[in-house]
């Protein structure tokens, strides 16, 4: 799984993914600092089932810290988008392919209103957020819209000629942009083509159906930055201007310090947690003072940096993903070398059994019988759905 964080230049991107990672990415208030993107790795909460056993847990993939198991999220950060990517301009075509792969988006705003649609230092209060909300999509959607056009005309009427389906047509279409069947068939729920008759589709018809597949394909989520140099009346204006698409007020300046601090040492914080605590006073500078201070007043107002509640709701509410434990012991909840529950997997709810089985391995896939539900030890088919923070056992022929 991959999470895009999207943005125009300046608005504290570069900071967002620091926070997240810690990976000391440049940073610098003009804009295109990122000229290439970046990729890490960020991770998300959820409760380890290991004290169900009365034993400690013995994590591989996502480690367990006072009884929560931080599971990896691959993120990238982009170059900063500017109005008239899809034509090209600033790093605009760069910029949209980079985000083929990704399951989703972070789009990060300044609450604030202090930069302009360049990325330029504007006076606060003096631009409209919601307005990076808007072109952010209409850009997106010419860009698929551009890729949906491509000879479209003769493919559409072979389509029509051979009596092929249009989901197929579709979905060969948008190879490269992560996109499902089950993607396809949201947005053409959600338009009125017609499908028996592709060719026929006007421009505002393909316009539509882009909208649709991004829509289903790409969820989005507003991390609205800055919250430190905004009010909460800015913070509501835009979640009413922008719904449904949620937003998170964050501060990434806040939470990259405080991760850096926690990391040398200064302080105890948590990724979201409301507050922080400082370990030895004495050790820290009079500036150090002053600044954890001020983040500590604006952590009270606000209940925290935002910044890992926002990776936490983009993926378990956007991209509906469950954390599923398989093992090989159902009784133990150990794998073959005796660890126990040693990986935490993210899969999207609903997903079946054998599926589960091929994340895993493809050999488990292709050689399922059944799945063990390790709480209740009762069996689970191939197409039935696992459940959230299941610990499950995978039985197949081999």
């Amino acid at each position: 799984m991959e999470v895009g964080l999207v943005g125009k230049p300046n608005v504290g991107k570069s900071t967002f993914f620091n926070a997240l990672t810690l990976l000391d990415v440049p940073m610098a208030p003009y804009p295109f600092t990122t000229i290439e993107p970046n990729r890490g790795v960020g991770a998300v909460r959820t409760a380890c089932p290991h004290p169900e056993k009365g034993v400690a847990c013995t994590p591989g993939n996502a480690k367990c810290v006072d009884g929560i198991r931080w599971v990896p999220i691959n993120l990238v950060d982009v170059p900063g988008l500017v109005p008239g990517a899809h034509e090209g301009k600033g790093l605009g075509h760069k910029f949209l392919d980079d985000l083929r792969a990704t399951d989703g988006f972070i789009q990060v705003v300044d609450l604030s209103g202090a930069t302009d649609a360049e990325g330029r230092l504007a006076a606060p209060g003096s631009q409209d957020p919601s307005e990076e909300v808007r072109w952010l999509e209409e850009e997106l959607v010419a860009w698929v819209t551009e890729i949906l056009g491509r000879d479209f005309l003769r493919q559409a009427r072979s389509v029509e000629l051979e009596g092929k389906k249009v989901e197929d047509f579709l979905l060969q279409r948008f190879t490269g942009l992560a996109v499902t069947p089950a993607d396809i068939a949201a947005a053409l729920r959600a338009s009125p083509v017609d499908r028996a008759r592709p060719s026929h589709w006007s421009t505002e018809e393909r316009v539509d159906l882009a909208r649709g597949m991004l829509t289903a394909s790409k969820p989005r989520l507003v991390a609205a930055n800055k919250l430190d140099h905004a009010t909460r009346e800015q913070a509501a204006d835009l979640a009413s201007k922008v719904e449904p698409i949620p937003i998170v007020p964050t501060t990434a300046d806040a939470e990259l310090t405080l991760r850096r601090a926690a990391r040398a040492g200064l302080v105890d914080y948590r990724p979201g947690d409301p507050t922080f605590t400082v370990r030895d006073p004495g050790r820290l500078s009079a500036p150090q003072t002053k600044a954890l201070d001020a983040i500590r007043t604006t952590m009270g107002v606000w209940g925290g940096t935002g910044v890992q509640t926002a990776l936490e709701r983009m993926v378990y509410d956007r991209l509906h993903q469950i954390v599923v434990y398989p093992v090989e012991d159902e009784t133990r909840w150990t794998d073959g070398r005796g660890r126990v529950l040693p990986d935490a997997l993210l899969v999207p709810a609903d997903t079946p059994a054998r599926v589960v089985a091929y994340r895993v391995h493809t050999d488990l896939g292709e050689n399922f019988i059944r799945a063990i539900d390790g709480r209740t030890h009762r069996a689970i088919g191939a197409e039935q759905p696992v459940g959230a923070n299941s610990v499950i056992r995978i039985v197949s022929r081999k």
